[in-house]
């Protein structure tokens, strides 16, 4: 089984063309076979340059919602550059709006697909824990946008479905066809001064159970398991962060 790492985990490692370089080769080094650009300024050449010199290719990005509405056809053109056909939307805030903004963001992200789509690419949309809020329908955010939207696709992250309060086996299932590209995100929780918080960690340092989780994403259509670790970037050494990802995936399902 091959992983990738989405690179918004390591965004302060890939700030210049050297940095991100240097990166995909330590990355692949390392075991990674395949990233997600997303973190840093998007120049579709410079991608293809240096994805194809490092030998990892680049299968998703996350991009600006207004590009996908203003300028889809440019935007599928620079993403076919490095040969790349998934366009990737990063998420909304949905957590403080109005049920009315909240329709609204909903028929924008179904506006955007339909525009990539119609210029030859594929739109992803990645959750966050915000998306599991329920509307006065009784449904989620997200049950919503998978029943009405028939052509997004979804990058789903398991850190935020468990935040969500909602089960990830569940959701693969019910997400099954549309996740070509899943985020595997571990999750930790923490009992600062009595109070339950929940951290980012590496996968299989956390308490999701991916012996359940990764055959579930097989089942449900996976191709692309992208590890992410939102401030590995934050820690004294971020690639021992990422590494002890890719070296417990390798172990275990590799």
């Amino acid at each position: 089984m091959k992983f990738g790492l989405n690179l918004y985990s390591l965004r302060k490692q890939i700030a210049t063309r050297e940095d991100f370089y240097s990166t995909l080769c330590r990355l692949k080094e390392m075991g990674y076979d395949y990233v997600q650009y997303s973190g840093a300024p998007f120049d579709g050449e410079m991608i293809r340059e240096v994805s194809e010199k490092a030998g990892v290719p680049v299968v998703l990005t996350h991009v600006p919602l207004a590009r996908m509405l203003e300028d889809a056809p440019a935007l599928v053109a620079e993403h076919k550059l490095f040969g790349c056909d998934r366009v990737g939307l990063g998420g909304i805030n949905f957590k403080t709006l109005t049920e009315e903004e909240i329709l609204e963001n909903i028929n924008s992200i179904g506006e955007a697909s339909r525009r990539v789509a119609a210029a030859g690419g594929r739109f992803f949309y990645h959750n966050h824990n915000h998306e599991f809020r329920h509307l006065s329908t009784g449904e989620t955010i997200y049950d919503r946008i998978l029943t009405t939207l028939p052509e997004v696709n979804f990058t789903l992250d398991t850190y935020w479905l468990q935040a969500g309060g909602v089960s990830i086996l569940e959701y693969i299932k019910k997400s099954a066809g549309r996740i070509c590209c899943v985020h595997l995100k571990d999750y930790l929780p923490t009992f600062p001064e009595g109070n339950f918080k929940a951290k980012f960690a590496p996968v299989g340092e956390g308490n999701i159970n991916w012996h359940d989780v990764i055959p579930a994403f097989a089942a449900a259509g996976a191709e692309y398991y992208l590890v992410e670790q939102d401030d590995a970037t934050d820690y004294e050494d971020p690639f021992r962060e990422v590494g002890s990802s890719i070296a417990y995936l390798k172990k275990n399902f590799g």
